[in-house]
């Protein structure tokens, strides 16, 4: 590996920082609004491109919608950059998502959403911690 080059520990391996880390709460369906503006301004603040800022608000709005739609007591966000990686948790007190299972059928009248955070993400992790149920997606700062 090249000097400049950093290894990167995958998702599940990278701590959630105390320091640098941002979180915002939410309970019902009127919050997405403010979680999504939430998203796009810390990560547009932390160097993630444009492009790539309404991707991450598009995956955390869909697992955000799935802990309101599926879980009681809402979820909380965070988010935080290390290094060249931005990443973000979505906990909840939900049971552990099925990731890999791809895209539903045309016909299929739900399903989309975990296929589509799995497909926009760099990388995603389901997490079973004290706190709940964490899921970790993880993108490049810099696309390349």
């Amino acid at each position: 590996m090249a000097a400049n080059q950093r290894e990167t520990r995958a998702v599940a391996e990278q701590p959630s920082p105390a320091l640098g880390t941002e979180t915002m709460a939410y309970e019902v369906a009127t919050d997405l609004r403010e979680l999504r503006v939430f998203v796009c301004a810390g990560a547009t603040a932390r160097g993630l491109s444009p492009d790539r800022v309404e991707l991450l608000a598009l995956a955390v709005s869909e697992l955000a919608t799935n802990t309101l739609q599926h879980t009681a007591g809402g979820g909380r966000v965070r988010l935080w950059a290390d290094g060249d990686q931005l990443f973000c948790d979505v906990v909840d007190q939900g049971p552990a998502r099925a990731f890999g299972r791809g895209m539903p059928a045309a016909d299929a009248v739900r399903g989309r959403g975990l296929a589509i955070v799995e497909k926009i993400c760099d990388e995603v992790a389901v997490l079973a911690a004290s706190e709940g149920t964490v899921v970790r997606i993880r993108l490049a700062l810099r696309a390349g």
